[in-house]
């Protein structure tokens, strides 16, 4: 018998209320075909509709409540349209991230056959670190990491320490590992020579647990360029959280389009699948949103899940999840950042459809 799990479900804003409910189709459809359990959904406020219903982006309640569950999607949020104070204040995937402590962050780039991409054969994973870096707001226990000391002048605070870059080279080497075997170290230690510098340095220090595995590092503004000329090269790549966020929105385009990047948020114990891209509110609510990046992000999701209860029929629907969703790009089925017709609900259906095939 097959575990049954229960999965948090925060529809965000913009088009989160219509990539998510896709995304839990395709899900319970891919569970039902691996012959998996079907899960527990579970609904919680989060965003622009929970500040009007519990006066917070992020209700404690919610928090409370995710404590309580194996794992849960996450859809985009508009955090830049929020009234103040809410604006001001930590956006809701920085809340969740840096509550749990979801120190990874696992984006891949892989582009389609059939499908248009910069540099068709790219398929690489950045490895983010999701907790220090250059974005302040998640360096600190208390406050934003950013000061003010004069209204002219704005200070934030970049953090790097050698506990939390060792546990993000672990995971990008174990990746890596079952992968191809090669690692790329981002960096900028030619400048920012101590903190980006350890960040290097702690990263070969792994490398030397996985003599299996092929290491090499780059500047950060050599990597945009080595990614736009040749992404189909590169394997696993490991860097910063802010290095890492701008490298996999890069990347997403290279593959073919940022509605096709996917990514998952986990520690050791948690796990939150969460598209790249943002809320794209200027298309919400009118069924144009490429539903692929948060489809595969639930995907990654159940594989993490598997790997951690040792339950394969949950890698298995992850397996089916990917594969249809391949297959219905490479017939033809796409939205239109790829070129297509099909809208969100209908491109949904069609995966579905391919999964029970």
């Amino acid at each position: 018998m097959t575990s049954s799990y229960r999965l948090g479900v925060l529809e965000g804003d913009g088009i989160g209320p219509e990539i998510v409910p896709a995304s839990v189709l395709v899900v319970d459809a891919a569970l039902a075909a691996a012959g998996a359990a079907p899960v527990e959904w579970v609904d919680l406020p989060l965003g622009a509709s929970a500040i009007g219903t519990h006066g917070d982006a992020v209700p404690e309640s919610t928090l409370t409540a995710l404590e309580g569950l194996d794992a849960w999607l996450l859809g985009p949020h508009d955090s830049a349209a929020y009234p103040e104070p809410h604006r001001s204040r930590l956006n809701p995937s920085g809340t969740i991230r840096k509550h749990f402590d979801l120190f990874a962050n696992i984006r891949p780039a892989k582009a389609f056959e059939g499908a248009d991409a910069v540099v068709p054969g790219t398929d690489l994973v950045i490895v983010r670190e999701n907790t220090q870096g250059f974005y302040a707001d998640r360096s600190t226990y208390k406050g934003t990491g950013e000061f003010m000391p004069t209204p002219d002048v704005a200070i934030a605070m970049g953090i790097i320490t050698r506990q939390a870059v060792e546990r993000i080279a672990v995971e990008a080497f174990e990746l890596a590992s079952r992968r191809r075997g090669r690692v790329t170290i981002v960096h900028k230690a030619n400048v920012l020579k101590l903190t980006t510098g350890l960040f290097r340095d702690v990263c070969h220090e792994v490398a030397a647990h996985y003599p299996q595995v092929s290491v090499d590092d780059f500047h950060i503004d050599a990597m945009t360029v080595h990614l736009v000329r040749r992404a189909n090269d590169f394997d696993v790549i490991v860097t910063e959280n802010m290095f890492g966020d701008i490298l996999s929105d890069l990347a997403g385009e290279i593959a073919g389009s940022l509605g096709i990047a996917p990514s998952i948020n986990a520690s050791h114990e948690r796990a939150m699948a969460q598209a790249a891209h943002g809320s794209a509110p200027d298309i919400a609510g009118r069924d144009l949103a490429n539903p692929i990046a948060m489809v595969l992000s639930s995907a990654m999701l159940l594989d993490w899940l598997g790997a951690r209860h040792q339950d394969p029929l949950l890698a298995e629907a992850a397996a089916l999840i990917e594969t249809a969703v391949a297959d219905t790009v490479g017939a033809g089925t796409r939205t239109r950042d790829m070129g297509g017709t099909a809208g969100t609900r209908a491109f949904a259906e069609a995966v579905a459809a391919a999964v029970k095939r």
